[in-house]
């Protein structure tokens, strides 16, 4: 099972770090180069534990849907999603964050498993892990620019 690990400094409090990982619209934003939209659940604002959002977009050529589910959240330090419906076999991002003097540490670690054996296992080796990593980090850069500015006072305070 493939297993990605993201560490991303961000110079912002835990709290504004954490809000904008769960903000529905600020994840639209940070993969609108893919059209990803909500077609159900929860469509705005912060996502709670227990609730769900499914997620359509145009990834490799095709577009695709994926229901997520936050399973667990321990406000401000962590939670994660885990695919309920989708093309995946499992999916599973684990979001921790940790205040230190100067900002927030955040850490992704997903892990997935696809379908169709072994050429599964060989487009995982070969592009997905990638593809996957290259997603986390377009996001977090996308975290880390409103919550380093002052573009997250437009999200969260309202």
């Amino acid at each position: 099972m493939p297993y990605i690990h993201v560490t991303t400094f961000i110079a912002a409090p835990q709290q504004v770090v954490f809000d904008l990982s769960r903000h529905i619209g600020l994840h639209k934003i940070s993969q609108q180069n893919y059209g990803e939209d909500v077609v159900n659940g929860v469509a705005a604002g912060l996502i709670k534990e227990g609730e769900s959002v499914t997620w359509k977009a145009k990834h490799l050529g095709k577009e695709r849907m994926m229901t997520v589910t936050i399973s667990e959240m321990k406000p401000s330090s962590y939670f994660e999603d885990v695919m309920t419906k989708g093309d995946f076999l499992s999916f599973s991002h684990k979001h921790h964050f940790k205040q230190i003097v100067n900002g927030t540490i955040m850490i992704d670690e997903l892990s997935f498993e696809t379908p169709y054996k072994f050429i599964g296992t060989l487009v995982n080796r070969f592009y997905l892990k990638r593809y996957m990593k290259k997603l986390l980090e377009e996001r977090n850069a996308v975290i880390r620019e409103y919550a380093e500015g002052n573009k997250w006072k437009a999200l969260l305070e309202q």
